[in-house]
Parts: C-alpha cells; structure tokens; sequence
C-alpha cells in the first residue's frame, strides 16, 4: 500500500513539473522625448518633413555590405516617434505618399497636403559594437561579458525655400549588456541584436532634445 502510495505521489510529482506551462508578459515603459514648454504654452508648431537619414559610419559598410541602409531606415523611424514626443513639430508624413494617395481616392476626398517649413536630415556619423570580458583567478572563479553598443548621429534642419541649414544638433549614446558567471552560476547571454535600437533611440532622442531645447531658447525660430 505504501508503495503504491509512493508511485503516486511520484508520478503526480512528475506530471506538475513536465506538464506545467506558464506564460509571461509585462509591459515595458519606454524613454520619451522632452517636451517643449514654451511651444506647448503658445500652440504654435513647426511644420517639419524628414529628409533623408543615412548611415555613415563604417558599420555595416563594409566591402561584405549588401548596399541597404538598415541603421538609416530604422533611424528615421525613430526620428519621426521623437518628434512628435516633443509636441512642438507638427511631422509631415512623406513616405507613404501612395498609400495616402490611394486611400484619399477610396475615400473620394481631395487631398490637402500641407508644405513643411523645414527639413530635418540626419546622419549616423558614428556606430560600433565591442564586446569586452574580464577573469577572475583565471576564469576558475568566474568570469564576465560586456556587450557595448555605442552612436554618435547629427541633425540638421534646412530652410526649404532658401536650402539654408539654419540649425545643427548631434546626439551620442551607449548601451551595454552584461553578464556574469561565478563558480559556475550565473546568466549567459548571446549576441544581442536589440542593442542597436536602443542606443539609436538614445542617441537621437538626445539631439532631438538639444534641437528642441534650441527652439525654448530661441535660437532658431520659424517666422
């Protein structure tokens, strides 16, 4: 009886550990741009359109490169949200002129597009990635990583009826991942590939910032 008892508990055991799934989420609150508080007191916004935002930086192009400017494409995304966060640009959308175009048409109504003021382009003059590690006792102890991420971008606006850069910000930023193992326990981490977006978004979100803090103190305001 016992034993059979045992068995059971075993098997129940058993059957919590192997058939148990859990799921997990959690919402992540994301860094935002600062807000403009002179502009936001008066209403008045800059009509802005993104320019072109190209990668110059030796990373990614390499002479192994496929010619597509993945840091530059996802840069001007992240150029436009922070934008916007600041609440003083009112961001002139000009990459899905066809899909507005279409819709406009479905929805049998004349477009009105409105005409941005400035331009603002960008540049990534700076990226890379490293990887650093450290031992202790050599390595018998135990042993870490680091994985570092760091951009460097530039923003300049352009006055579209003169071609005019009437103003110039830059932005740089780091991001690093660490790991450590002591004894045998601790956390292992493989590459990263997430970082790049981090440490773009700080480092933009950084000249977005200085551009708008520019603004507060006047020295670049649109007639």
């Amino acid at each position: 009886m016992e034993k059979k008892f045992l068995l059971s508990a075993v098997a129940a055991v058993a059957l919590s550990l192997t058939g148990c799934v859990t799921e997990t989420h959690n919402a992540i609150q994301t860094e935002k741009a600062e807000v403009s508080i002179t502009r936001s007191v008066s209403g008045k916004k800059v009509s802005v359109a993104i320019g072109q935002f190209a990668n110059h930086s030796s990373y990614q192009n390499g002479i192994f490169s496929d010619g597509v400017d993945r840091l530059g494409s996802q840069s001007e995304t992240i150029l436009v949200t922070s934008l916007q966060q600041a609440g003083c640009y009112q961001v002139l959308d000009r990459s899905n002129m066809n899909a507005l175009t279409r819709e406009s048409g479905l929805a049998k109504k004349n477009q009105k597009i409105l005409g941005a003021r400035y331009i603002i382009t960008g540049d990534i003059v700076e990226f890379g990635r490293k990887t650093v590690g450290d031992q202790e006792l050599w390595g018998i102890i135990g042993h870490g990583k680091t994985q570092v991420a760091y951009a460097n971008v530039n923003l300049n606006v352009v006055d579209v009826q003169t071609s005019a850069v009437v103003y110039s910000s830059t932005g740089a930023g780091e991001y690093a991942l660490s790991n450590r193992d002591v004894l045998g326990f601790g956390s292992t981490a493989g590459y990263d590939s997430t970082l790049n977006g981090k440490v773009l978004s700080l480092a933009i979100r950084e000249a977005v910032n200085n551009l708008t803090r520019a603004i507060d103190d006047g020295l670049w305001i649109p007639e």
